[in-house]
């Protein structure tokens, strides 16, 4: 609750700073055209999905990243349909590719890092555990 008072309260400042140094009208027309804009990338969103397929297929990114970029491009869309500047200047940032590559390789190395420690752990208790196999004399058992 506490962020979405801290956005409400960044986005009326951010709105007012530039819609009294822009003006009414281009205050309307820059909340038309964001969400048109919006709309435009949400109705195209099956190219940049075919896009970051064949990114997936030849190895630039692995399929985390591939879900998080479409949720990017989803996310961003859906910002600039919102009216507001705050929601806009994010919504643009989100669909730029370097941006959302540059968060999603910010977040997935913490989560690898993390993984590749749970493994460590795993093996150091695996350490002290001796592996044997014991073969029954069914004959001596008699």
């Amino acid at each position: 609750m506490i962020y979405f008072i801290v956005y409400l309260f960044l986005e009326v400042l951010v709105s007012v700073n530039i819609s009294s140094a822009i003006g009414a009208l281009a205050t309307f027309m820059e909340i038309v055209v964001s969400a048109l804009a919006g709309i435009v990338i949400l109705l195209n969103f099956k190219t940049t999905l075919r896009e970051n397929f064949t990114a997936v297929t030849y190895n630039f990114i692995n399929i985390e990243q591939f879900q998080k970029l479409n949720l990017f491009t989803i996310i961003g869309a859906i910002l600039l349909i919102l009216p507001g500047f705050l929601t806009d200047i994010v919504g643009v940032l989100l669909q730029f590719g370097s941006f959302t590559t540059m968060l999603v390789n910010r977040y997935s190395i913490k989560s690898q890092i993390h993984k590749r420690e749970q493994k460590i752990n795993t093996k150091r208790e695996d350490k002290d555990v001796i592996d044997v196999e014991i073969i029954s004399d069914n004959s001596a058992i008699k």
